[in-house]
Order: structure tokens, then sequence, then C-alpha cells
């Protein structure tokens, strides 16, 4: 293998629109070839010559012509009719100028069982593609009637020994049935025709269903693909990694964006897999420096939500320590935990509105870290920068978040700020920034696990799914090894309905405590609004969990709100929502615990939602 970068390609199924848009999303991200879609070509009213020209004018290769179904069959007049059938698609192929069609294993009843008889009827098709100088991938359905695992579809190429017809490896058909991909090390090189990639949760369902509607890009699944890639190249093939995904949300999401997230994903993949075969020579872009905390996180208000958050931020024991040299940007500190309210970002959100609009993350390298953003397809923003002011790097997450790669010292980032006079007091006992949630918007929570992952070099932990008062809510949290850096990320499993939403589109700062109780109690006595939990909570709790009475005691009297596991507890509480979406908590972790109290997320949305209703009455 050289040290020339893989040839990236990906299906016209994976991406929406019509196959203009299609085409054009995929050249723009970078795809250097496609396979069409056969659906695609049937609705455009481009001529397959047309659809040449028009790949040709955007620097993409037609890799594949898809699919051909059903091929087989004991029924020797059906055959014949499907060898006609196959004709008039290799006369459609001539047109693209495309030399491999995918035949798909049958799921006809009239499906061939018979080994012999169906290494016949394929070396027949095979024939006749051959003579055009065309060339058949055939490939294993994970359904199919009686080819359903790559082990047997070989075992089909093999017995038909035409130089026209090989294999099609696609990596769902293969991962989800078990398939062992160590086993391509038994087949020739030049018999390996075409893989296709997909990545997919772990789901117990009928396959059919889980490849149609759940498919996901490499790095957003559970399979491992930089294995079984590793084992196809190493059993000798040198075509293009190719992309087929199904899935429901790609299929309504904007092309564009959902192209540059698969390109992402294929970097994030070739990284993976040249880590894993130093001996490939594969090239490597920018390993992701350490991420060792949080510099600060930014809030975007305007003049209704500033003194709001402004206010609490006070209760809360932080103070106002600095402001910008040239932006209406505030800073906040206590311990190391710092917020900046920044009233200059546009937002077309109505007055009062305020929301996480960016972190600040410290890097060992910043500029690395930006370098490697801009290898996994994540540039640079432009940004404005005044005199004496900071050079910082910052990069567009899938929700708009804007992410800051930093250094927190003397001529770094806090340089910018001028100081007020205020130095920061007491405190409350709030030590630092414990995590960030954000929701994301409906067509990107895989794209975000994504982007954590491959930009910055967090792992995703698994998904988790609650029953929220309005909705089903999935959760993930991302982290660094070390968690010096952790962010959740949720989004509403449904597209909700507006009827009465609790808290549209939350995030929340979650600020670290070594003593919640003590914590608490001075918030309180500062007067903080801190969300009220309802009694039920804590009975409940009492009657689950064995607490010592004092903190029971503190539960019921300060709304705390504690989960645990079989390494330690959670103990959290939160304030009233404040600018419409933005909430702050405060946490205590005990023991190993490495959670995020989302069992109790339900009581506190539910908590959240009252509380709103009763201030939009006037009520207390």
């Amino acid at each position: 293998m050289s040290a020339e970068p893989l040839r990236r390609a990906v299906a016209t199924v994976c991406l929406s629109g019509t196959l203009e848009d299609k085409l054009a999303a995929a050249s723009a991200a970078g795809f250097g070839g496609i396979e069409v879609f056969e659906p695609d070509l049937v609705a455009s009213p481009w001529s397959p010559a047309e659809l040449a020209a028009r790949c040709a004018d955007l620097g993409l290769s037609i890799d594949l012509y898809q699919p051909f179904r059903d091929l087989d069959s004991t029924d020797p007049a059906r055959f014949d009719r499907n060898l006609r059938r196959a004709e008039a698609k290799f006369d459609v192929m001539a047109a693209l100028g495309v030399d491999t069609v995918l035949v798909c294993s049958s799921v006809a009843p009239d499906a061939v069982d018979d080994a012999d008889l169906l290494a016949e009827q394929l070396a027949t098709a095979a024939a006749r593609a051959g003579e055009r100088g065309l060339r058949i991938a055939y490939e294993a359905l994970a359904w199919g009637r009686h080819v359903s695992t790559w082990e047997r579809s070989w075992d089909a190429v093999r017995r038909a020994d035409s130089p026209a017809l090989g294999l099609c490896l696609d990596s769902f058909h293969v991962l989800s049935r078990g398939g062992d991909p160590a086993g391509f090390a038994a087949v020739p090189g030049e018999k390996l025709f075409f893989l296709q990639l997909a990545d997919a949760p772990h789901l117990q369902m009928d396959v059919l269903q889980w490849s149609r509607h759940h498919r996901l890009f490499p790095g957003q699944g559970a399979f491992d693909l930089p294995r079984f890639v590793g084992c196809v190249l190493a059993a000798g093939y040198t075509g293009p990694l190719s992309l087929e995904v199904f899935n429901d949300v790609y299929r309504q999401a904007d092309p564009a964006r959902t192209a540059v997230d698969a390109m992402r994903s294929l970097q994030w993949l070739e990284e993976a897999l040249a880590l894993r075969r130093p001996d490939a020579g594969l090239p490597l872009p920018p390993a992701a420096p350490a991420l060792t905390g949080w510099s600060f996180t930014e809030l975007a208000v305007d003049g209704v939500s500033g003194p709001q958050l402004a206010g609490v931020l006070d209760a809360l024991g932080f103070a106002h320590t600095g402001q910008h040299r040239s932006k209406p940007v505030q800073l906040w500190e206590q311990g190391r935990a710092r917020v900046l309210l920044n009233a200059s970002v546009v937002r077309p959100a109505g007055p009062g509105v305020a929301s996480v609009a960016a972190l600040g993350l410290e890097s060992a390298d910043p500029q690395r870290s930006a370098a490697r953003a801009e290898a996994m397809s994540a540039p640079v923003l432009p940004r404005t920068r005044g005199a004496a002011e900071a050079e910082l790097s910052a990069v567009a997450a899938p929700d708009d978040t804007q992410v800051f790669f930093t250094r927190t010292g003397p001529d770094g980032w806090p340089a910018d700020f001028l100081p007020t006079g205020r130095p920061p007091g007491p405190g409350t006992g709030i030590t630092g920034i414990d995590h960030v949630g954000l929701t994301q918007p409906f067509d990107a929570f895989d794209e975000a696990g994504l982007f954590y992952r491959a930009v910055l070099g967090l792992d995703p932990q698994e998904v988790t799914e609650l029953a929220a008062p309005f909705g089903l809510v999935r959760t993930r949290a991302v982290t660094g090894p070390d968690r010096a850096v952790r962010l959740t990320l949720s989004v509403s499993a449904l597209r909700r309905g507006g009827w009465a939403p609790g808290v549209p589109e939350p995030q929340h700062v979650a600020l670290a405590t070594d003593d919640l109780v003590a914590t608490a109690r001075a918030l309180r006595a500062a007067g903080a609004p801190l969300l009220s939990i309802p009694a039920n909570y804590a009975d409940d709790l009492a009657a689950r969990v064995d607490l010592p009475d004092d903190l029971l005691a503190a539960v019921r009297e300060h709304g705390l709100m504690y989960e645990e596991d079989a390494h330690g507890g959670y103990l959290h509480l939160a304030t009233d929502v404040l600018g419409d979406r933005v909430f702050l908590e405060v946490v205590q972790r005990l023991g190993g615990y490495d959670g995020y109290g989302t069992t109790d997320a339900p009581v506190r949305m539910a908590a959240h939602r009252r509380r709103r209703q009763a201030l939009s009455t006037g009520g207390r």
C-alpha cells in the first residue's frame, strides 16, 4: 500500500434532494467519485450521457451503478427476462461511462438455492457483461433469501469462475450478521470489485429495517470499521472507499451539510486505519492535541437577558472581573470557572433570549488543534481581531456553537480583557466547569458526535434514551480520556409538537463544587433562583437509596437531586431557566461516578416547565 490518500466515493442514496443537489454536494465536500443509485437517475431529467458530462464537469467519477435486484431465478423464462433487463442496464452503464454494476443476492420467492445453478446463472450474466467490457460486483444482502452471508456470495463467485464477476463487500451486510472480516484473506484481491461502507448502532430489530433506516457514517455507530477496512485492503482491494448509508435523517437533511459529515467520517476512518496499521504508510492528519480543561463558556445575551444572567452569576458567587477591550463582552470568574456574557452576538431569536454561543477549550497546542480541524473538514472561522488582542482560532460545531482553541495565561485570551477592579470574592464553593450540555438540531445529533470525535479527539460515550415529559430524548456524552473536558449532547428523538414545550432546545452549564450542600446553602442565602424539586422526588429517593439523614434533609431543603452507580454518586441542583433556554447546574461527583444525572432529567424538565408556567402567569 502506498502513502497516497485512498479514493473516496459516496452513493447518491446517502444524500437528500434531486440528483443535481446530490452531485453538487458531493463535489463541494471533496469526494472524487459517486455511486449512482438507479432511482435517482430514473427521476432525473438528465440522460445518462448528460449525467456523465455533469459528473465530469464536477470532477466526479462514476464508480458504480446500483442496484440490480433478483437476477437469478429457478424459472428459466424469468431468468431469460432478467438477462434482457440486465442488457438494458448495460446500455445505461455504457452511456454513463461506468464499468461496474452491483448485483444483489435475490430476495424473490424464485431465488436459486442450488449452488451450482446459481453460479451458472451468475456466470451467464457476467459473460454478457464481459463482452461489453463491464463487470458485475455480487453482494450478499443480509436478508437475502438464500445468499445472506459474504461467504455464500464468495462461494457463488468462486464457482462461477468468470473474470467479469467479483464481490462487493458491504460492511453493514457483513457485520450486522456477525461476519468475521478476517476471512477476506482467502479471497484473491482481483476478485474484490467494490467496497461499500456504513456504520450502525447495535439494535435488536429486523435486519432489513435496521439497514433501511438506521445506518450511519463511519465513526458514528458501533461497528469496528477500521478493522473491517484493514482486512479488505490487506486482501488486495484497490478500489475506492465508498459510503452507502440509508438513514431517514440524512434523506431529509441539507445535502451539502450531510456530504461534509460523510467526508469527515472517511477522514476519521482513514486516520484510525493508519494508526492501527502504521506499516501501511497511509498519510496521517495532525494528531488531536490534548484538551486539558475549560477556558470559558460564552453566553450570547442581549439587553434583557444580559442583566438577568449577570445578576444570577453574582448570586452564584461569580465576580465581574474583566471587560473586553473592543467588544461588549464581560468576564465573570469564580475559581477556575469563567463565564463570558457577550452582547455582540446577533441571534435571530426574540428579545430576552440567551444561549451558549462559544466554548473555550484549553489546548496543549492551539495551532495544531486548528490544523487538525482544517484536515477534518472543519475550517477555521474568519475573525476580526483588534489591536493588542490575542489571536484565537475557532471552528463551528454542527449546532453553530463556536469552539475556540485557547491557552489561559498572561499572554493568552485573558489579556483581551481589561480589569474592572473587582477582584474575585470568596465565592460559594464553585471550583470550575464540570460539563456543558447542548441540545442539537434534529438533523445534527450523529453529526455532532462525529465532529467532536474527529475534530477534537473526544471519545463518544453510549447513547441513552429517556422518557421526558414531552417525548423521547436521546443523549450521549463526549469526553476527553482524563475527563478534563465533558460535553453532553441531546436531541428529541422525534420531531416534537409545539403544543407545550417545556424548554425549547435547552442548554446548560454545569459548575463543579466539592461540597454541594454548603454551596446550596450559600446560594439560598444569596437569593439565587434555584429550581424547586417536588417532595415526591425526595420521598422516592429515600426509599431507593440509603442516604445519611443530614444529606436527605439537605435534598429536601435545597431541591437537590442525587443519582448513583456502582462507582459513586452525583449530587446536583439546577437554577430556573434563564434567558428562555439556558440554565445553570451545580454538581458534585462522589467517588468514581462518571455520568450526568440522566435519570433525574425528567424530574428536572417537569420542574422547569412548572416554573415557566408560574412565571408566565405572574405566580411563584
